[in-house]
């Protein structure tokens, strides 16, 4: 099993592997939108910029490109996982650092790992599932990088009230961290598959 990666090590505590306490009530103040400094528009722009695929590393966007559906079910020799797990997987992590940064309301549901989190089969349930999946990442990556736009200089480095000292800004980096990561899993999936140019 793989080692769980929800890790920045001295700047996050471990996302799901250690799991969060169970939704408290929504934090008391207000969320109203507030102007931004400087600095919390720049670091803004940082976060959004990475997590959309960052400078330095090939994107996700570029990683599933043009993957033919035949390999998507694949688990090359020595790796533990096929495509389709480590997308399906993706979308499953990111749809809950979304939810959990997004829990104002109070009804984050807390996910088990690993179980939760990795599908159990290499192959897409059905032909239209890989699409799915792909759109839905987009959709909540949409969502979290709203959530970066709409914060003020607190939201984005408060802690949360429902958390352990976690952060939007902790959030964010994990997320960019977690999805930088498996992007060079996938890369080195395709290439071991004869898929990557």
């Amino acid at each position: 099993m793989e080692k769980p990666l929800y890790s920045l090590s001295s700047i996050a505590a471990p996302h799901p592997n250690s799991p969060h306490p169970k939704p408290q009530p929504p934090h008391p103040k207000s969320m109203a939108i507030k102007p931004k400094g400087k600095l919390a528009k720049s670091i803004e722009t940082e976060l959004i910029a990475l997590l959309e695929g960052g400078h330095a590393h090939a994107t996700f966007e570029d990683a599933i490109k043009d993957l033919p559906a035949a390999l998507r079910s694949k688990v090359p020799k020595g790796l533990p996982y096929s495509a389709w797990q480590i997308v399906e997987h993706l979308r499953i992590a990111q749809q809950d650092m979304l939810h959990f940064s997004d829990n104002t309301q109070g009804n984050y549901a807390e996910k088990k790992w690993p179980d939760d989190y990795w599908p159990k089969s290499p192959t897409p349930p059905t032909a239209s599932s890989w699409k799915k999946t792909i759109d839905a990442i987009h959709a909540d990556r949409k969502s979290f990088l709203k959530l970066l736009q709409e914060a003020d200089k607190a939201t984005l480095i408060d802690p949360f009230s429902w958390g352990q000292g976690q952060s939007l800004l902790k959030e964010a980096l994990q997320l960019a961290d977690h999805n930088s990561y498996h992007v060079g899993e996938l890369i080195v999936l395709r290439r071991l598959l004869g898929a990557w140019k």
